[in-house]
């Protein structure tokens, strides 16, 4: 407990970053719209920040190294705050994406510290405990993050210097800890060719999985406007989507531990063809209805990314788990990056319901590939356990990474 309290200021951090960063996107999108931007340019705007978050994660370790933890934070805190405060003074498309560039790099960069500094704090002891604890903050901060879209006037100072203020408020808490500062840890090489040696069907899993969260979480507001929903209704809808996604974490790692993760996989690709299906023909059921489908999508599309990451760690030996996480976390980007522009562009060509067409597409695709890849090797006896994974920094592998050796070695110890 002593050792939970003492991370109570990181912990309050991640929940300021998640208000501020997890905010902006859908405020730019509702922002976008009241501004008359097209929707590529609103799209742009999603891809945008996956571009400044990709640098983040792989420049923040070799900053950390050079200034230290503290000041890292501060020079990636102030990076988001400028881009925040600078929307109403430059209103053009494409300087927003700059803008978001920045945002990307804020989070990315504040959340390798933040894990950087728990790796560095716990043991094999702790580990679960604070990683329990952590899951929770981040996914508490996440779902606020989505209704404070319901009191931020679009294209408002108001609203942009409200998310900056949470942002440098986040600054406090770390930057004011009595904590003595870990040491850096070493950077992580980033060897893309690693996931899909050692899983090609994870690599092409958190493709899909960037397809579906990154388009809806960038370009959902967008699709919400489109099929009559009110700005605080839209609020409601994002949060019903990570609700959804917080609510599968538990029954599907039970499922992902129990049976042939590549089979679990495909039957959550089929869920998420059916709730991709459903949405497309609810959407004019009405706000309730909408409200459920949104967390159905969030409940099959938002645990994937976890089940690949332990499907490919299966295949990975000890020293590998740290690349292997940076490797995955690389094709997420890639897909993340694509996704907004390629769902902005085709609901101006299509409609609204042409999201969820392209989101069931890339499912149907894994559903194929997963069926081919359960023909090409048999599961390994000695698996992982199954841990939900952040898509917050490359670091994130270090944390899980203790925690799974010593399942293994427990597991094995006890099977004699």
């Amino acid at each position: 407990m002593r050792l939970l309290i003492s991370f109570a200021a990181l912990f309050l951090s991640v929940i300021l970053l998640q208000l501020s960063s997890g905010g902006v996107g859908p405020l730019d999108a509702l922002s976008g719209i009241a501004l008359d931007f097209t929707r590529q340019e609103i799209g742009i705007l999603g891809s945008a920040h996956f571009l400044g978050f990709f640098i983040g994660c792989w420049w923040a370790p070799r900053l950390m190294g050079t200034v230290g933890h503290s000041r890292a934070f501060a020079a990636f805190t102030a990076a988001g705050s400028i881009g925040l405060m600078s929307h109403m003074m430059v209103v053009d498309p494409w300087a927003w994406a700059l803008m978001r560039v920045g945002s990307g790099l804020c989070v990315a960069g504040c959340y390798t510290v933040i894990e950087a500094w728990l790796q560095a704090k716990v043991n094999n002891e702790t580990r679960g405990r604070t990683m329990g604890v952590y899951r929770v903050v981040d996914m508490t901060g996440s779902l606020a993050a989505q209704m404070i879209i319901s009191v931020l006037a679009p294209a408002s100072y108001v609203s942009y210097n409200l998310l900056a203020i949470l942002c440098c408020a986040a600054l406090l808490p770390l930057t004011l800890t009595t904590v003595k500062q870990p040491e850096t840890p070493a950077s992580p090489r980033l060897r893309p060719a690693l996931a899909h040696q050692r899983s090609p069907l994870a690599a092409a899993a958190v493709v899909v999985a960037a397809l579906s969260s990154a388009s809806f979480r960038m370009v959902g507001p967008l699709y919400g406007q489109e099929v009559g929903l009110s700005t605080d209704q839209i609020a409601w809808f994002l949060s019903a989507f990570v609700l959804g996604g917080a609510i599968a974490q538990y029954p599907v790692g039970w499922l992902a531990d129990k049976f042939d993760r590549r089979a679990v996989l495909i039957w959550l690709s089929v869920a998420a063809i059916a709730s991709s299906a459903i949405t497309v023909f609810t959407s004019g059921s009405g706000t309730t209805g909408i409200l459920l489908t949104a967390g159905l999508f969030g409940l099959t599309t938002f645990p994937i990314y976890s089940v690949a990451a332990a499907h490919a760690h299966d295949f990975a030996s000890d020293d590998e788990r740290v690349e292997l996480s940076a490797a995955l976390m690389f094709y997420f980007a890639l897909g993340a990056i694509a996704a907004p522009y390629m769902a902005s562009l085709l609901i101006d060509n299509f409609g609204p319901r042409a999201l969820f067409v392209m989101i069931a597409a890339g499912h149907f695709l894994l559903v194929i590939f997963g069926l081919t890849r359960m023909r090409a090797r048999p599961v390994p006896e000695d698996r992982t356990r199954y841990a939900y994974a952040p898509r917050t920094s490359f670091i994130i592998g270090r944390l899980n990474r203790r925690s799974r050796v010593s399942d293994d070695k427990s597991e094995k110890g006890g099977s004699g």
